[in-house]
C-alpha cells in the first residue's frame, strides 16, 4: 500500500466544514491502496468541537501530532476574553459595532501573520518532518488549506525531497477568498500574501481545488495542473431512515452566516408575506443553526420576524443531518462579494444528499446554480431578485399546505465521498 503524507491543521475532534472533507478522503483512501498518515498540531485552536466526525475511520488510520504555538492566547489576553474560544473561520460578530481592538487584530493578521496566525508552525514542523520522512517512506504529500501555512510546510518539503510528488489542496482560494479584502492588507503584506499564493501554485505538482471558477482563478497563476474535486457528502452520515418532516413552514440554514451571506432581501420578503398571510405568519420557522453575524438576528429583529426564529449556536454533525432532512426548505446564502461565482461551500452537497428543496441565493452563472439546476434540487435567485424571491418561497409554502413540497435530486452520485475519493487516488497513480 502506497504512503500519503497528508498536512492539515483541522483534524478530529474539530467541528465545522474544515475538517470534513479530509476526514472522509482518509476514511476511503485505504480501500484504493492509499495509507493517509495524516500530520496535525496537538494542540490547535478549535472554535468547535464535534466528536461524532469521524467516528467511522479505519482504526489504522495514522496521526503524527506536533505541538503549535499560536497567537491566539496572546490576542485572548489582549481582548479580554481568556476562557473563550476564538472563532478562526470567517468575520462573524454578536456585536453590531467592531471594537478597535476587533479592528487591530484583523489588522495584524493580514498584516503581521502571513499567510495567516499558524505560520510560527512551519520551521519546526518542517524540521520535524524532513527527520519523519527520511525514516518513514512516503510516496505522495497533501497539504490542505486554509490555513495556508500547511502548504508552505509543503513547499518546503519539496525542495527537500523533489522526488516526492506534492499536491496542494485549496479548501477556499488564498487571495481571491471573499474576506480578503477585510484584512486591510498593506502594499507590502498584500505583494507577499500573493507571491507566496504564486509560489505554492507554481510549486506543487498538482492544484487541486474546489470549484470550476476556483480552478479558473488557479489557472491564471499556472497553465497545467489545476484539477477540480468538489466537497460532497457521505451516504453512510445518511441512513438514520425516515425522518419526520417539522410541522411547520421551516426554513433553515445550517452553518456560518456571517455579514456577506445576510441577505437583506430575503427577510424583506418574508415579512412582506407575513404581512399579507397571517397563515404563512403563523406556519413559519426561520431555523438559524450555527454561528449567526449580528446583522443577521438586527434584520430579523427589525422586521418582526423574530417570533419565527428558532437559533442553535452549534449541533453535532450527526444531529445537524436530522435538522436539515426534517425540513421544509434548506436555504443557501451565497456571499454577495466578487468572487461569489467560484463560492462552493461544503453544505450544498449535504443539502442535496438530505434530499429537501434548497432555495439558494447567489449569482445564477455560478457555480453553485449550475449544480442546483443540473440536480433538479431547487431554486436559485439573484442577490436583489425580490419578486422571484417572493414567487419561489410562496410556491414552496402553497406545496408544503398541500403536501407535496418535495424535490428530485437527480444525478448526485457523483458527489459522494467515496467516488470523490477515485478522483483523488487517479491523481495520486498518476504522479
Amino acid at each position: 500500500m502506497k504512503r500519503v503524507l497528508i498536512i492539515s491543521y483541522y483534524w478530529l475532534p474539530s467541528g465545522g466544514s474544515g475538517v470534513q472533507r479530509w476526514v472522509k478522503f482518509c476514511k476511503y483512501l485505504p480501500q484504493m491502496g492509499w495509507k493517509p498518515i495524516v500530520y496535525t498540531p496537538e494542540n490547535p485552536e478549535f472554535s468547535v468541537i464535534d466528536h461524532t466526525i469521524g467516528s467511522d475511520l479505519p482504526p489504522t488510520i495514522e496521526v503524527v501530532k506536533r505541538k503549535i504555538w499560536e497567537p491566539y492566547q496572546l490576542y485572548k489576553r489582549f481582548a479580554g476574553k481568556k476562557e473563550e474560544k476564538v472563532s478562526t473561520a470567517g468575520f462573524v460578530s454578536e456585536n453590531s459595532i467592531l471594537s478597535w481592538k476587533g479592528k487591530l487584530s484583523i489588522w495584524l493578521r493580514g498584516n503581521l501573520f502571513i499567510p495567516d496566525p499558524r505560520c510560527f508552525w512551519v520551521r519546526p514542523s518542517v524540521k520535524f518532518l524532513k527527520k519523519y520522512i527520511a525514516k518513514n517512506n512516503i510516496d505522495a504529500i497533501i497539504s490542505t488549506g486554509p490555513p495556508h501555512s500547511m502548504h508552505l510546510i509543503a513547499a518546503r518539503l519539496k525542495k527537500h525531497f523533489p522526488s516526492i510528488k506534492w499536491v496542494a489542496d485549496f479548501r477556499d482560494p488564498w487571495t481571491d477568498i471573499y474576506f480578503y479584502k477585510e484584512l486591510n492588507l498593506t502594499k507590502i503584506a498584500d505583494s507577499l500574501h500573493h507571491r507566496l499564493e504564486k509560489k505554492v501554485v507554481q510549486n506543487a505538482d498538482v492544484v487541486v481545488t474546489i470549484s470550476q471558477n476556483c480552478v479558473n482563478g488557479f489557472l491564471l497563476i499556472k497553465q497545467k495542473n489545476i484539477e477540480l474535486i468538489t466537497n460532497g457528502f457521505d451516504e453512510d452520515d445518511f441512513l438514520q431512515g425516515e425522518v419526520e418532516l417539522d410541522k411547520k413552514f421551516s426554513i433553515a440554514h445550517i452553518g456560518l452566516l456571517d455579514k456577506a451571506r445576510n441577505s437583506l432581501m430575503f427577510w424583506q420578503v418574508l415579512s412582506e408575506i407575513c404581512k399579507e398571510n397571517t397563515d404563512f405568519k403563523n406556519d413559519l420557522e426561520i431555523k438559524l443553526i450555527g454561528k449567526v453575524d449580528y446583522s443577521v438576528l438586527s434584520e430579523i429583529k427589525k422586521l418582526n420576524l423574530t417570533d419565527n426564529l428558532k437559533k442553535i449556536d452549534y449541533l453535532p454533525h450527526n444531529e445537524a443531518i436530522l435538522e436539515q432532512k426534517r425540513s421544509a426548505v434548506l436555504l443557501l446564502s451565497i456571499n454577495n462579494t466578487s468572487s461569489a461565482k467560484g463560492i462552493l461551500t461544503g453544505k450544498i452537497f449535504e443539502y442535496l444528499a438530505a434530499r429537501r428543496p434548497i432555495f439558494a441565493i447567489g449569482p445564477t452563472d455560478g457555480d453553485a446554480a449550475e449544480i442546483i439546476r443540473a440536480t433538479n434540487a431547487g431554486k436559485i435567485v439573484d442577490f436583489n431578485d425580490f419578486e422571484s424571491t417572493k414567487k419561489t418561497i410562496i410556491d414552496f409554502y402553497q406545496k408544503y399546505k398541500n403536501g407535496v413540497l418535495t424535490t428530485e435530486n437527480a444525478a448526485i452520485d457523483k458527489y459522494n465521498r467515496k467516488n470523490l475519493t477515485k478522483q483523488l487516488v487517479e491523481i495520486l497513480n498518476k504522479l
